[in-house]
């Protein structure tokens, strides 16, 4: 059934079920328009047959008998307002929106008093941007209830569109009568006399609603506002002292007293006010960060000294705080201004020192000293996270980077080990790759390759295009000569994506190299050597053993012979330069 038909229908089924057979012509409650009176007793029977057959057949999802039956009531009765009002849906549903239009109106007008013909009609006025004739039948709703403050809404949205600023009155004082006076009443009222530059009734206004409010001072604040900005400064001022003599940690009027001293252009004693007001542990923590904010955006604009707004951000931390809003706000300044790290450094400290478990100043302070190398700070800061914070995985990989870098193998892998246990649904598929990429690496140094592939594996589960991964992956397995066809495609992805990366390229040339494909292990350690510039010792013996197998002795002892330099110790080397050709460790 079509939405807006049944809704029709669903109107007035109770008032044609109350009248068991009698001819219907108005909503249950409402009286029927007078002409129908005039009908015979035949036309009332065959009007009240064909009207609930349509019924009928609009319930079986008949429509078009429905219409038709319709059709046939309206040229029997042309005063029935249920006949007009529910062929206007149908009109609706075919998109003849001014058919529409027209049945829905003279429902209305053959009965004015029934409220659901009224607020559908004006409905569809408004609409169509007809908001001239909506206004006349919201009124005509209003009179019918003057309770209804929803109608009074409405008119009231309607008159400010058509910018009738004294129906706009008229509408909010009628709101009085049903609802009282209250605060938003009042400030209605006063932007519309605002908009008709009545200061005067603004004025009365605002004083009616303080004087009606005897024990809110906030009201008088309120007042003493409306007076700074129209030029009655005296006023305002006797005004704000009156309140904080009465209540002296009124924070409204607090504020308000200096602005009312930056307007008048006594700055310092603003600025003492609102430093007073930030130190105060009173001063809720988002008027502090409004402050704040405001501070910083009035110093932007005055040439952006930040040592003022440091030295305020130190005086307000040097009290105690309840949060670390402002000192994580202080951070914020800091990276804005291109602070330098180490003064970054000590501004997360102070966060951390007064919120321990805020998880985005610790990770900010990890990477910032990270940069310095100091692995036993970073392990201190990471197992602190791990307690505070024991979900979130960034602290488990700061702290097994940091055992790694420091050779504490067994450490770091108990990290990444606690940390992969926080693996979830949520988790970040490319850092939980990362996570089992650097497990690899580990358990690979240890000797354990088993172990160290499967952690591989699982690497390359959670992004097949972990290229680092892949890289190492395919290397080890061609040191140990096993499952080389596999390492030739992985290898092969790297290059691919990365064809100018040397440690891929030597890779890949050397996992051909012990496909014993030497031809084309040459073309790739050349391109990993054009691309390297480390000048790696492993490149240079790669390439000589190279060469080697494709009978360029010469060039292969040359390339030897680079890498001894950079590995004088290298026993195996110097054996491959005696005997002019490759020897396997």
């Amino acid at each position: 059934m079509k939405a807006v038909v049944k809704i029709m229908i669903m109107a007035v089924l109770t008032a044609i079920i109350s009248s068991c057979g009698k001819h219907v012509v108005a909503s249950a409650g409402h009286p029927a328009p007078p002409a129908s009176a005039v009908l015979s007793e035949e036309d009332r029977q065959r009007f009240d047959h064909f009207f609930l057959e349509a019924l009928c057949q609009q319930e079986k999802g008949n429509y078009t008998d429905a219409f038709e039956m319709l059709s046939h009531c309206l040229a029997i009765d042309s005063t029935s307002a249920e006949v007009y009002f529910l062929l206007s849906s149908y009109y609706a549903d075919l998109k003849k929106d001014s058919l529409t239009m027209v049945y829905m109106k003279r429902a209305a007008e053959l009965n004015p008093d029934n409220n659901f013909y009224l607020e559908r009609f004006g409905q569809s006025l408004l609409n169509i941007g007809e908001y001239d004739q909506a206004v006349d039948i919201y009124e005509r709703l209003y009179a019918n209830n003057r309770h209804r403050t929803d109608v009074l809404e409405l008119l009231l949205k309607i008159y400010e569109y058509n910018k009738n600023h004294k129906m706009m009155i008229d509408v909010l004082n009628r709101m009085e009568l049903v609802d009282g006076s209250s605060e938003q009443l009042t400030l209605n009222k006063m932007h519309v006399y605002a908009l008709q530059g009545k200061k005067e009734e603004e004025f009365n206004e605002l004083k009616g609603l303080t004087e009606r409010n005897p024990y809110d001072l906030n009201y008088r604040v309120m007042l003493g506002n409306w007076m700074v900005q129209n030029e009655r400064g005296d006023e305002a001022l006797s005004l704000f002292k009156e309140v904080l003599d009465a209540e002296p940690d009124n924070l409204s009027a607090q504020l308000s007293l200096a602005d009312y001293y930056k307007s008048v252009g006594q700055d310092s004693i603003a600025d003492t006010m609102i430093e007073q007001i930030l130190i105060d542990k009173k001063t809720p923590s988002d008027t502090k960060l409004s402050l704040i904010r405001q501070i910083i955006m009035e110093n932007q604009q005055h040439g952006g000294d930040s040592t003022v707004v440091l030295n305020l951000f130190d005086r307000i931390l040097a009290t105690p705080q309840t949060n670390a809003d402002i000192a994580e706000i202080k951070v914020a300044y800091m990276f804005l201004c291109n602070m330098p790290k180490e003064d970054i450094r000590k501004a997360l400290q102070d966060v951390l020192a007064i919120a321990p478990d805020n998880v985005t100043a610790r990770i900010q302070l990890l990477q910032n000293i990270w940069e310095t190398e100091n692995y036993k700070e970073i392990i201190r800061l990471a197992q602190a996270g791990t307690a505070y914070n024991p979900d979130e995985m960034v602290f488990y990989y700061f702290l097994g980077m940091a055992y790694y870098q420091t050779d504490e193998h067994d450490e770091a892998l108990d990290a990444l080990r606690r940390g992969v246990s926080q693996i979830n649904e949520k988790s970040n598929k490319e850092f939980v790759s990362d996570f089992y990429a650097i497990m690899g690496d580990i358990l690979h140094e240890k000797g354990q390759n088993k172990q160290a592939f499967e952690a591989y594996d699982s690497c390359l589960v959670w992004k097949a295009d972990n290229y680092g991964a892949l890289n190492n992956y395919a290397y080890y397995l061609s040191e140990l000569g096993q499952d080389l066809d596999r390492a030739e495609q992985m290898s092969f992805k790297t290059i691919k994506a990365e064809p100018e990366n040397p440690i891929y390229l030597d890779t890949y040339a050397w996992i051909l190299f012990m496909e014993e494909k030497y031809e084309e292990a040459k073309v790739y350690i050349d391109q990993a050597l054009a691309n390297d510039s480390t000048l790696s010792s492993v490149y240079f013996e790669h390439a000589g053993d190279i060469y080697s197998k494709t009978r360029d002795t010469g060039k292969a002892v040359e390339f030897w012979k680079k890498a001894l330099e950079q590995d004088k110790e290298n026993a195996l080397l110097r054996k491959k330069i005696k005997l002019k050709k490759y020897v396997k460790k």
